[in-house]
C-alpha cells in the first residue's frame, strides 16, 4: 500500500521524498528486521529503534521512515543522502504505527471477534479459558495472543523471541493477519498496562474488553497505583465495543460509569449479570452455581480456589456476549484441559503434591496459599522470589505473605535480571522472618527446588510461585532456559 493511504486521515508533514511511496515488506521499529520495501518507525527510546537506527534501518532497505514530532536532534543528514526514501513526522509515533499497520494487514479485527483481557491477575487463564470453552463447546478455531506465546489451537506462530507479552503494534497486527487468513473466527489476547499505556493495542477493533482485578504490581513502570488503573482503563476508553467487568473490584464501577450502556458484571461476593453462589471446592476443583438472567446452572472448573471461579465468570460472560450458546459454555468448563503454569500440578512417587503457578504479586500469592490451605493436610513449603528491575515495594510485603500461609520458605530467584540476586533476597527476608516461619535461601533456583523436593514427605504441598510456564530465567540481559515443571519433573525422579 502507499504510504499516504497507511496514513489516510493522521496528520503528518513530509519532509522528505514522496509519500505515494509503496510499502511492501511491513512495518517496523527494529532496525535488525527491516527487509528491502520496509517502513520503519523511529519510536523515541525503543531499545532497538529510535532515531539513532534510521541510518541502519535505510541500509537494510527501508523506504519510508515515520519520526516523532517530539524528537530532537534528528539525524536529517542521514536521510537527506538517501534518495528516494520518504521521511514523515507525525505528533507520535506509537499512535500512528498502529494506524498504519492495521491498515497494512487489512484491520484484520474487523474480521474475527476479538476479545482482550486486562488485569492484574488472570489474563493468561481467563485467555486459556475463553480458547478451551469455544473450542470443546463448538470446536470453534481460536488465535491465542499472551504470555505463553502465540498460537492456533496448538499451532504456536513463530516469531522473534520477546518478553512482551502484549506484542508491539506491527508484530500484534502481523499476528492478527496471520490468524485471520488460517480461517480463525475468534481471538483472545492479554492486554497489559504497558501495552494499552503504549498504543500497542490501538486500532484493533476489540469486540469484548475484560477486567479481572488490579492489586499491586508494575509500580516500577507506572509509579502509583493511579497511573497503573488509569493505564488499565485505556482499554474501555474507546478500544473497545462491549466491557465486562469483575464487579468486586472498585475499578469495575469506573469502568460502568465510562460505558454505562455496553457493561456487562461478573462476581462472587455480590449479585451481578454473572455470578456465583454454592462455592465448594477440593484438589481437584470448584464446583459452583452460575446465576445468570434469574436462571442457576451447576457448574464446576478442574482448579482448586475461588479465583478460578472468577475467572470462569469472566470467560462465560465474555463468551455469551458475542453470541455462543450458554449452556455450551458451561458445559466445557469441567473439561478444559491445565493451563500450563497457573495451578499446575504433579505429584512426585514420594506422594509429594507439587503446585506451579505464576503467583508474583502479593495478590495472587496469597490466593494461591489461601487456596492450598483449604485443602492441604500435610506441611506446605513454598518456593519463591521476586522479580529485579521491578518494584522493590511488595518484595517483604510478599515474604510476610509466604510466611503467614507455608510452614516452610525457600527463598530463590526469579528473573533477576540486572540486581544482585541475594540482594533481592534480602529484601524479601524481613517480611518472612517477622512471621517466625522458618526458610532457607537458594538463589540457585534448580537448587531451591531440589531442597524443597527432598524436603516434603508424603502428603505435603510444594508450592513453586512465580514464574509458571515461563521458559526462561532472565539473568542480566540474557534469557537462559529454565522451567519449573521441567525441573520439577527431572529432579523427582532422581
Amino acid at each position: 500500500m502507499k504510504l499516504s493511504e497507511l496514513l489516510a486521515g493522521h496528520d503528518y508533514q513530509v519532509l522528505q521524498g514522496n509519500p505515494e511511496t509503496r510499502i511492501t515488506a511491513g512495518t517496523s521499529f527494529d532496525a535488525h528486521r527491516v527487509v528491502p520495501g520496509s517502513l520503519f518507525v523511529a519510536v523515541p527510546g525503543h531499545r532497538e529503534g529510535g532515531p539513532e537506527a534510521i541510518g541502519p534501518s535505510l541500509a537494510r532497505g527501508a523506504v519510508a521512515v515515520l519520526v516523532d514530532g517530539g524528537a530532537r536532534d534528528l539525524p536529517t543528514a542521514v536521510w537527506a543522502s538517501a534518495a528516494g526514501v520518504c521521511v514523515v513526522r507525525v505528533s507520535d509515533t506509537r499512535t500512528a504505527a498502529a494506524i498504519v499497520a492495521s491498515r497494512y494487514y487489512g484491520e484484520p479485527g474487523r474480521q474475527m471477534d476479538v476479545v482482550a483481557v486486562t488485569g492484574t491477575n488472570g489474563k493468561t487463564s481467563v485467555s486459556y479459558m475463553v480458547e478451551s470453552v469455544l473450542r470443546l463447546a463448538e470446536g470453534a478455531r481460536v488465535g491465542v495472543i499472551g504470555t505463553s506465546g502465540n498460537r492456533i489451537g496448538e499451532e504456536l506462530i513463530p516469531m522473534p523471541r520477546s518478553t512482551l507479552t502484549t506484542p508491539e503494534s506491527p508484530d500484534l497486527q502481523y499476528l492478527l493477519g496471520c490468524m485471520r487468513d488460517r480461517g480463525v473466527g475468534n481471538v483472545v489476547m492479554e492486554a497489559t498496562s504497558m501495552g494499552l499505556l503504549t498504543h500497542r493495542v490501538d486500532h484493533t477493533f476489540i469486540d469484548v474488553g475484560v477486567f479481572t482485578n488490579l492489586t499491586q504490581d508494575h509500580l516500577d513502570d507506572h509509579g502509583t497505583m493511579e497511573n497503573y488503573r488509569d493505564a488499565k482503563l485505556r482499554l474501555f476508553q474507546g478500544l473497545c465495543r462491549h466491557a465486562v467487568v469483575n464487579a468486586d473490584d472498585p475499578v469495575g464501577a469506573a469502568i460502568q460509569a465510562m460505558m454505562p450502556h455496553a457493561v456487562t458484571t461478573y462476581a462472587l461476593d455480590t449479585e451481578a449479570d454473572y455470578w456465583a453462589s454454592e462455592i465448594t471446592m477440593d484438589a481437584s476443583g470448584t464446583r459452583f452455581l452460575l446465576r445468570h438472567d434469574g436462571h442457576k446452572y451447576p457448574a464446576a472448573v478442574p482448579v482448586p480456589g475461588r479465583f478460578s471461579v472468577a475467572n470462569a465468570l469472566a470467560t462465560v460472560a465474555a463468551c455469551h456476549v458475542l453470541g455462543h450458546d450458554l449452556d455450551g459454555l458451561i458445559a466445557a468448563l469441567d473439561r478444559m484441559p491445565p493451563i500450563p503454569g497457573r495451578f499446575e500440578r504433579f505429584e512426585t512417587p514420594r506422594g509429594t503434591s507439587v503446585i506451579v503457578d505464576y503467583a508474583h504479586s502479593p495478590d495472587s500469592l496469597e490466593k494461591v496459599l489461601t487456596t492450598m490451605r483449604g485443602f492441604v493436610r500435610g506441611r506446605i513449603i513454598t518456593v519463591f522470589g521476586c522479580g529485579g528491575d521491578r518494584d522493590a515495594t511488595k518484595r517483604a510485603q510478599m515474604g510476610e505473605i509466604a510466611g503467614t500461609y507455608s510452614d516452610l520458605c525457600v527463598l530463590t530467584s526469579d528473573n533477576p535480571r540486572t540486581e544482585d540476586p541475594e540482594a533481592i533476597l534480602d529484601q524479601i527476608a524481613p517480611g518472612l522472618a517477622a512471621t517466625g516461619t522458618p526458610f532457607e535461601r537458594y538463589a540457585d533456583r534448580r537448587d531451591a527446588i531440589f531442597f524443597a523436593l527432598s524436603t516434603a514427605g508424603p502428603g505435603d504441598s510444594v508450592l513453586i510461585a512465580g514464574k509458571g510456564s515461563e521458559p526462561h530465567q532472565i539473568v542480566g540481559e540474557q534469557l537462559l532456559p529454565f522451567s519449573d515443571m521441567a525441573t520439577v519433573r527431572e529432579l523427582a525422579t532422581m
